[in-house]
């Protein structure tokens, strides 16, 4: 079966889990890039072992597993330490995620990344979705949902490129800002227009 490949991207505490959710809903299959993170980093593995020889045991919590708030804390206040997670992570997810797109038992396949355009997989895409939000309705998630200061909240908004730069890559682009009902809208006008296409 021939894969359609929807790139679903957009800043931190834009909504593309509630996007990817709906995506699912319509009967794509969903492959989140966040958890495969998760999976790849999990205490043992080659990446896990990658993590903690570039920035210590600092990065641990008590069980000795990955702490991501420890981490994210160092990375997103210094753009080297970023990049240099980003080279021990990147080339280990791409791998992983092209298994499971292979595998997906649906035809349209959704695949979730915040760094989808950054980490050069764009190419693999049929189309590039970006999810944006308004700055104010980030900061009220990521302060609220994920429970981060403001301070941390406005560092990791700030730490990311323009909304704008994603979307110059956009085939489709969902304004997240709102009720849910009208991102719903959206996103089934999209996927509608995918299932005609076919």
């Amino acid at each position: 079966m021939k894969k359609y490949l929807i790139g679903l991207t957009g800043n931190i505490g834009t909504g593309k889990s509630t996007v990817a959710q709906m995506l699912q809903d319509l009967g794509a299959t969903v492959i989140d890039a966040d958890a495969l993170v998760h999976e790849l980093q999990r205490k043992g593995t080659p990446a896990y072992q990658a993590i903690l020889a570039e920035f210590g045991s600092r990065v641990l919590d008590r069980d000795g597993a990955i702490d991501r708030r420890a981490l994210g804390s160092i990375v997103f206040a210094d753009p080297a330490h970023l990049r240099r997670l980003e080279a021990i992570l990147h080339p280990v997810v791409a791998i992983e995620s092209e298994k499971r797109i292979s595998a997906a038992p649906t035809r349209i396949v959704v695949y979730e990344a915040i760094k989808l355009i950054e980490a050069g997989r764009v190419e693999m895409c049929n189309a590039v979705w970006v999810v944006t939000a308004r700055p104010d309705v980030q900061l009220e998630r990521l302060t609220g949902d994920r429970q981060l200061t403001e301070a941390e909240a406005r560092q990791r908004i700030e730490a990311q490129p323009p909304q704008d730069e994603k979307v110059k890559w956009a085939t489709v682009v969902i304004d997240n800002s709102g009720s849910l009902a009208d991102t719903r809208r959206q996103v089934e006008a999209a996927f509608k227009a995918i299932e005609l296409e076919s």
